[in-house]
C-alpha cells in the first residue's frame, strides 16, 4: 500500500493521543509504507510532564524538527496522503486557518489542504472561544476535519488509555486505518 502519513505533535495538552495513535499506526503497519512525526519542543516537554516518557526516541518512525524545511511534506511532490495534527493547539490551528507556514507543521498541512488530501485536527481545548470557532469553521471550508479530543464512553471505557483510545480509535477512521475497536450497534 502506497499510504503516507505524517503525525504532528503540538504543544497542547493530551500527549497520551499522540502516543497511542503512534502505537496503533505502528501496529497496523501493513496499511501504510512511511510515517513521519514532528513534534514540537513544547509538546516534547508536555509529553515528559504528562506521560513521563520519551517514547518518541526509540526511532519507530521518523522524527523531524519543526524548522526543517527540507521534509519531503513540506512539498505536495512528496505525496502524503494525510496529515493528523494531535494535539493540535489553537495556536497552531490559528496559523493553519490563517495560511501562515511559519514552522514545517504549518507548511505540511498548508500543502495538504492544498493538494486536496486528508488534514485531521485533533482540537485540544476547552472552552472555545469565537476565534477558535471561526478558525474551525475556515479548516473546515479548506477541506480540513476537525475532531476534537472528546472521548465518548458508550463502549464503557476502563482506564485512561480506554478512554483516550475512544479519541484516537475515531482519528484512525476518519485516516482510512482498519484497527478493531468498539463499534456502535455491534457485539
Amino acid at each position: 500500500m502506497d499510504h503516507k502519513i505524517v503525525v504532528a505533535i503540538t504543544g497542547a495538552s493530551g500527549s497520551i493521543y499522540a502516543q497511542l495513535l503512534l502505537q496503533k499506526l505502528l501496529l497496523a503497519k501493513a496499511q501504510w509504507n512511511r510515517l513521519s512525526v514532528i513534534m514540537t519542543a513544547n509538546a516534547k516537554e508536555v509529553w515528559h510532564t504528562e506521560l513521563e516518557n520519551r517514547w518518541y526516541e526509540e526511532g519507530a518512525f521518523e522524527l523531524f524538527d519543526p524548522s526543517n524545511f527540507n521534509a519531503p511534506f513540506a512539498s505536495g511532490s512528496g505525496q502524503f496522503q494525510t496529515m493528523i495534527i494531535i494535539p493540535c493547539s489553537m495556536g497552531t490551528l490559528g496559523r493553519i486557518a490563517g495560511g501562515v507556514s511559519n514552522d514545517l507543521i504549518t507548511r505540511a498541512a498548508d500543502v495538504i489542504l492544498k493538494e486536496r488530501r486528508k488534514l485531521i485536527c485533533v482540537a485540544r481545548e476547552t472552552p472555545y472561544n469565537l476565534v477558535h470557532i471561526r478558525n474551525m469553521e475556515t479548516i473546515t471550508l479548506a477541506g480540513g476535519i476537525i475532531c476534537p479530543a472528546t472521548p465518548s464512553f458508550y463502549s464503557k471505557p476502563k482506564t485512561l488509555e480506554d478512554v483516550a483510545a475512544t479519541v484516537v480509535d475515531r482519528v484512525l477512521d476518519l485516516a482510512g486505518v482498519q484497527i478493531p475497536t468498539y463499534r456502535w450497534g455491534k457485539e
